[in-house]
């Protein structure tokens, strides 16, 4: 599974970051692992350099194995609560879309 982690110019991308939210994903999503191909990682802060609350966005876009790809976002105060938040639901997401398959498959 690659994990991209895209940053806008307002938002510190700084590896240290980078492999933070690489790892938080890698293990929320590590029991997928065999489905997914590809996560790309968008953070964005939505004021510029101006404050404000539930200002960075983080949307999370998986990739699974034959399946159009999935996406979810999520805003917070601070880039950590974001990604939390979109792992959380990005996560649900897949759970739904696999268990489907599975269904399916039986």
């Amino acid at each position: 599974m690659t994990i991209q982690i895209n940053t806008d110019k307002t938002v510190n991308g700084e590896k240290r970051n980078a492999d933070f939210f690489s790892s938080q994903i890698q293990e929320a999503l590590q029991r997928f692992e065999s489905h997914i191909t590809r996560v790309e990682v968008h953070l964005k802060d939505e004021n510029g350099r101006k404050d404000g609350f539930n200002d960075i966005s983080c949307l999370l876009e998986a990739r699974i194995e034959g399946r159009n790809p999935i996406a979810v976002s999520n805003q917070a105060d601070t880039m950590d609560q974001a990604v939390k938040g979109a792992i959380n639901k990005i996560k649900t997401a897949i759970e739904s879309i696999l268990g489907k398959i599975q269904k399916q498959n039986h």
